[in-house]
């Protein structure tokens, strides 16, 4: 018996095949690009990433012949949601959390939901990069696709219906929308009201590691899979990430490194509001339950996909057509020592505590004699203290950092103290 695994990100996607025993047997990997079809808007083409992720499912199935597959689920990215009918087609693009569409609505969104009131609701504050004021535009600006959806669909819950299973998504996702009941556990009527959003576009919610249907037997053809392939609900990516580490218990954090870098500490209840809203920071379902957690983040692996698109296309497009990354050699070039280039790391919105929307990024100390290798690490270091600097705010909050305990570790994931 053996388990899939897809994990679907803002700028690439994975699915890799494990035995029962923890050993991975076989992987891919698909990286992709925001699309921008205005400035300040950035998503995802959903149909393209779909059939994208069939023919990587289907590479993995086919090199490991024999290999027969209990159960899959997906772990995905947070906020941004895909639109579907109820007959599984794909309606549009998905929205990604730095687009600027949606901004107009936080100021009446304010009044009707100050922070201590959809914290104590929801557990986050508001902001423009969750689903809700992604969901208003659609709503204000194409209400033709908005009345046609059946449902809009966190992405692991979009791959999930995708193939086969039913139209539901986990509760760490559905935080992300801003319109769930952290306690209830459910859709808040409240939050749902004041929005002017429908509960019947929303997918039920249920816990991760809940079974939600198998693989349709049409796309269990398409794919090489056997019959009867379960579905299993999965989680935002990282609590997934965190669940992969051995990070379970209250005390404990993970440093994960993707697009977005993000430190998340596990509760074993939902932090004070007090302590947690000074910040910015919220608080979500863990994939396992009576867990939760938070996220300290902000843009990471992008700015190094930046650096590598700017200043080493060419080798990256060789390495493409020869099947290596260029990553490696890049990063040979990085000197040792602190780089003489400060980088201010914010070419996207940030993360907390400040969600700076207009944000620009800013490279200082370039010289003539520059190299891109201290470019390289100086966005590294950038990316690093920008972290450090929101950790080292935690103890005004209450929450120490000599509180959290190393645990696990990985080749993609390290632990935080």
């Amino acid at each position: 018996m053996n388990l899939l695994g897809i994990d679907v990100g803002t700028t690439g996607f994975k699915v890799a095949l494990f035995s029962l025993d923890g050993e991975m047997l076989s992987s891919a990997y698909r990286e992709y690009d925001p699309l921008a079809p205005q400035p300040g808007w950035a998503e995802l083409d959903a149909a393209a990433i779909w059939e994208e992720v069939k023919a990587a499912i289907r590479s993995v199935v086919i090199s490991n012949p024999g290999a027969e597959i209990k159960a899959l689920s997906v772990s995905s990215l947070g906020e941004a949601v895909a639109p579907v009918s109820e007959d599984r087609q794909i309606l549009g693009p998905s929205l990604l959390n730095f687009d600027i569409r949606g901004e107009e609505f936080l100021a009446e969104l304010t009044a009707l939901l100050p922070d201590e009131r959809l914290y104590a609701i929801n557990g986050n504050t508001l902001g423009n990069h969750y689903s809700l004021t992604k969901l208003k535009w659609i709503r204000s600006y194409q209400p033709d696709l908005y009345s046609r959806t059946y449902k809009f669909l966190h992405w692991s819950a979009f791959i999930a219906f995708m193939l086969g299973g039913d139209p539901v998504v986990d509760y760490s996702l559905a935080n992300r929308s801003l319109l769930f009941d952290i306690h209830k556990c459910d859709w808040s009527d409240s939050l749902l009201a004041d929005a002017g959003l429908d509960r019947s576009k929303l997918p039920a919610a249920v816990p991760s590691g809940t079974v939600i249907g198998m693989v349709s037997a049409h796309i269990a053809a398409e794919l090489g899979l056997s019959p009867g392939v379960q579905i299993v609900s999965g989680a935002h990516d990282q609590c997934a990430n965190a669940v992969g580490c051995g990070v379970v218990d209250s005390g404990s954090a993970v440093y994960g490194m993707g697009t977005y870098h993000c430190v998340t500490p596990v509760f074993a209840a939902q932090p004070a509001p007090e302590a947690m809203i000074e910040r910015g920071l919220n608080t979500e379902h863990h994939a396992i339950p009576d867990r939760y957690v938070c996220f300290i983040y902000n843009q990471g692996g992008s700015l190094v996909k930046w650096f590598r698109d700017t200043f080493a296309a060419a080798e990256h497009r060789r390495a493409e057509a020869e099947s290596y990354s260029i990553y490696p050699a890049l990063f040979e070039e990085v000197p040792t020592g602190p780089s003489k280039v400060m980088v201010l790391p914010h070419f996207a919105p940030t993360g907390p505590p400040d969600f700076i929307t207009d944000s620009f990024g800013m490279m200082a100390g370039l010289r003539l004699e520059t190299s891109r290798g201290e470019i390289l690490k100086g966005i590294i270091e950038g990316a690093a203290f920008y972290l450090k600097e929101v950790v080292d705010s935690l103890p005004e909050t209450g929450i120490r950092c000599e509180d959290y305990r190393a645990v696990g570790g990985g080749s993609r994931s390290d632990v935080w103290v």
